[in-house]
């Protein structure tokens, strides 16, 4: 990815978190199922399948209250993000110069150098979480 794509894919990153929502979360949610067959199909996009479910996990816990251990910054990133796979048009249509050839790949890429951090920890947290319900009763 050059510099000038990144750049871009920042900016319809940051155009994207800017307009959720914590009541568009639910939305987001139900786009789930397109997204992982969008990225299933797109050969860049495809890498990030595990991170784009992990992404997923974590605001479907969010949404719910059983992980709250993120700053809402993060939250509207990756549905931002999610958003922007799901829509066909990308936001903004491939007819506008610049921004309009910004790619799936190059957001998702974006949101996750944003929120790898929280990400790792919420993995962390669903691990120990996992762990505690499959640990045998004394």
């Amino acid at each position: 990815m050059g510099k000038v794509e990144q750049r871009e894919a920042e900016i319809a990153l940051a155009q994207e978190r800017e307009r959720i929502r914590p009541d568009d979360l639910g939305a987001v949610l139900a786009t789930r199922n397109q997204v992982e067959r969008k990225a299933m199909r797109k050969g860049r996009l495809r890498r990030f399948l595990g991170d784009i479910r992990t992404m997923f996990d974590m605001l479907r816990d969010y949404w719910n209250g059983s992980y709250r251990a993120v700053p809402w910054y993060s939250i509207a990133a990756i549905a931002g993000a999610l958003l922007y796979i799901f829509n066909p048009l990308d936001m903004v249509p491939d007819l506008i110069l610049t921004f309009g050839l910004v790619d799936d790949a190059a957001v998702t890429a974006a949101c996750l150098r944003m929120v790898s951090g929280d990400l790792d920890a919420y993995r962390r947290w669903r691990a120990g979480r996992k762990a505690t319900e499959t640990k045998p009763a004394p």
